[in-house]
């Protein structure tokens, strides 16, 4: 015989060696994917949210460290950003970093009416308060001033 019979013996159960040796190999994988794997795509996701929800308005900070407002939405790809006054640059979305703050929606054109009128319904017509303010110059009245 060729064969002792020592290895011979060992060779019939190593289907349960064989599954140890790969439960190590599994856990390191299973801790991997919850400690850097999902955290990651968690993260990926919301950028892509707020790169979705973009929109004119918003203060934003790109890539490069550049601060300014969304002047206009050109496409699913490109903003047009407002860095200072007549300084206009087009930022491709995906370099956008960061939202400082958001905008509101705008509101339809019936909720502005509506608010309009119950103010003016509110408002006395016929006040004191009302006539000083009207004799009273812009430039006072925006400094608080009576």
């Amino acid at each position: 015989m060729l064969i002792s019979p020592a290895y011979a013996q060992a060779a019939g159960g190593g289907s349960s060696d064989m599954l140890l040796q790969f439960a190590p190999l599994a856990l390191i994988f299973v801790v991997f994917y919850f400690i850097l794997i999902r955290p990651q795509q968690q993260k990926a996701k919301q950028q892509r949210a707020m790169l979705g929800a973009i929109r004119r308005g918003d203060r934003i900070v790109t890539g490069g460290g550049l601060i300014g407002t969304v002047a206009k939405v050109v496409s699913d790809d490109e903003v047009t950003v407002d860095l200072a006054e007549n300084v206009r640059v087009r930022v491709v979305r995906s370099t956008i970093t960061q939202v400082l703050a958001k905008t509101e929606p705008a509101k339809d054109a019936k909720d502005s009416r509506d608010k309009e009128e119950a103010v003016a319904d509110a408002a006395p017509s016929g006040s004191a308060a009302g006539q000083a303010d009207e004799k009273t110059p812009a430039w006072r009245r925006m400094l608080g001033l009576r």
